[in-house]
């Protein structure tokens, strides 16, 4: 074989080399992040005063902060619940933190639902309840 062609052989081994290899970079070996599903109530939507969150199917979102009702939608990625166009009335009550109306995102981990602000601040948590 002519070194050209002993040339080009080589070449071609090494792109091909190479692009198998570029195709596996990008898997890490693992395991994908598995999102996490909020569908139910969060809170005890009996007690007067108490916040409570009911998570929809489809991403519906209702719940009250203790006085105001809130109503929106969700998304989930991974481990994060994100809270997307919530709105709230805006009645004041005496003897209630309404903590949960600056809710942004939360984490769910087993059947606590931890709530943060927009900052990244935990603000709160809710257990589930249904």
């Amino acid at each position: 074989m002519s070194r050209t062609l002993q040339r080009l052989a080589l070449s071609g081994t090494i792109l091909l080399a190479a692009t198998l290899l570029s195709a596996c970079a990008g898997n890490s070996g693992t395991a994908p992040v598995e999102t996490v599903d909020p569908v139910g109530t969060w809170g005890d939507v009996s007690a007067t005063g108490e916040p409570s969150l009911a998570f929809g199917n489809g991403g519906s979102l209702s719940g009250t902060d203790g006085c105001n009702r809130l109503v929106g939608s969700w998304t989930a990625e991974g481990d994060t619940v994100t809270f997307v166009e919530v709105a709230s009335t805006r009645m004041l009550c005496e003897g209630v933190d309404p903590w949960l109306s600056a809710l942004a995102t939360a984490t769910v981990s087993g059947d606590t639902l931890t709530v943060f602000d927009e900052s990244g601040a935990e603000i709160g948590t809710l257990p589930r309840t249904a």
